[in-house]
């Protein structure tokens, strides 16, 4: 990576603003429900405190409150868990730019800061100059640690990069060491398993990786379009009938690099989803019927894809797997992935992270993004905001 690291840069007595992902889910009583997110920041966190950064600053957003102060997205239960996981005292402020703000920064006998919910101000979506100057004004140095907002030019992670030196945390750090290894030089034999519901969300994806990968496993909704395109029934299963024909050149343009894209041969379908003791395995699906899983056949046939693959990114759940009933697809295939010994194993953020939180397997991952829309741009090759706009490395030792 040719961007500057928190190693890179001298942070002794100095005030470093940290862009973090605490974007965590909250349920009714505004209880944490998943602090993966908090936990992935820790090690940047520790690692400014141990090298005596006078105050680490940490920004995030919660929600999407539109530009208006919501007091349920306030980050007062982010800062209780923060404070509990790192063991040291953090200073939550209710607001993130002006002077109170910076008086209790430079006044606070706290270390760690969290400012307030960015997106409280429409200044921080729109990445507007003032907000993102604002922010620098707080600190010496800018690092980003939330992957999870790279692809967004927002003041807090864009904007603010003009204005301070600007290097990546740890986990930005890892994130695009993983993916970008998987983009650019994967170790063969090198498999996709791509899932989700629609062919389009995921067409520069499977373009970008098709003259990459060896196969290309596809399943979950979007594997209902790509069979219609092959005369396949599919009953009243979802479908993108104006994708259809962009499916078929995908699989020709695939064949004609001798990528083989693998799709499922039979299925869990049901009449409706409210009746999943009514499901059925069939590999003809009737009209009335809808698919809702991958069969057990489809099941093996992929295991027997994976069992020799050396890299594996997998994006996108093979079913409906947020209903137990439906599941079963998923959770084989996570288990399978957890226990495959020698391979590189990246999950690619978003409902592929949640299914493999849901079933308990994430210590047998390689590496699970934090970030799903980020990760799918990023394997799609484009260039994130929040990337490109830290400092270079060369920029850096010029100075």
């Amino acid at each position: 990576m040719n961007k500057l690291t928190v190693k890179d840069v001298d942070l002794k007595g100095k005030k470093v603003i940290v862009r973090v992902d605490f974007n965590v889910p909250l349920d009714e009583k505004l209880n944490i429900t998943d602090d993966r997110r908090i936990r992935e920041a820790l090690p940047t966190i520790k690692y400014l405190l141990e090298q005596k950064a006078r105050k680490v600053i940490l920004m995030s957003h919660l929600g999407r409150p539109e530009g208006q102060v919501v007091e349920d997205m306030r980050l007062k239960p982010v800062a209780r868990k923060l404070q509990e996981l790192l063991k040291e005292k953090v200073l939550r402020l209710e607001d993130c730019i002006g002077d109170t703000v910076k008086k209790a920064i430079e006044t606070s006998a706290e270390r760690v800061i969290l400012l307030e919910n960015l997106r409280f101000y429409k200044a921080e979506t729109k990445n507007d100059p003032e907000f993102a100057k604002k922010l620098a004004s707080l600190a010496d140095i800018y690092v980003n640690d939330a992957f999870g907002t790279a692809h967004r030019a927002h003041a807090s992670t864009e904007g603010i990069a003009k204005y301070l030196t600007s290097a990546a945390g740890f986990l930005l750090e890892k994130e695009i060491t993983y993916l970008g290894k998987a983009v650019g030089n994967p170790q063969k034999p090198f498999v996709v398993i791509l899932g989700g519901k629609k062919v389009s969300d995921k067409i520069l994806l499977i373009e970008n990786l098709i003259p990459k990968a060896n196969t290309i496993i596809i399943g979950g909704g979007m594997a209902y379009t790509f069979l219609k395109s092959q005369g396949k029934k599919i009953g009243k299963s979802i479908c993108e009938n104006d994708k259809v024909d962009l499916a078929r050149s995908l699989l020709e343009k695939a064949k004609a690099k001798g990528v083989n894209i693998a799709l499922p041969e039979d299925f869990v379908v049901v009449e409706s989803f409210d009746k999943p003791q009514g499901r059925k395995i069939t590999a003809d699906i009737p009209d009335g019927w809808e698919g809702v899983d991958i069969g057990p056949r489809t099941r093996e046939k992929f295991k027997e894809i994976l069992k020799t693959a050396k890299t594996v990114v997998w994006n996108g759940p093979m079913g409906v797997f947020e209903i137990d009933a439906f599941a079963e697809g998923t959770k084989e295939i996570a288990k399978f992935l957890a226990g495959l010994k020698g391979a590189t194993t990246i999950i690619g953020g978003g409902d592929s992270a949640a299914a493999v939180s849901k079933f308990g397997l994430e210590q047998g991952m390689t590496h699970i993004s934090t970030g799903g829309g980020a990760s799918l741009e990023f394997l799609e090759g484009k260039e994130l905001p929040g990337i490109v706009a830290l400092t270079a490395k060369e920029k850096a030792s010029a100075r």
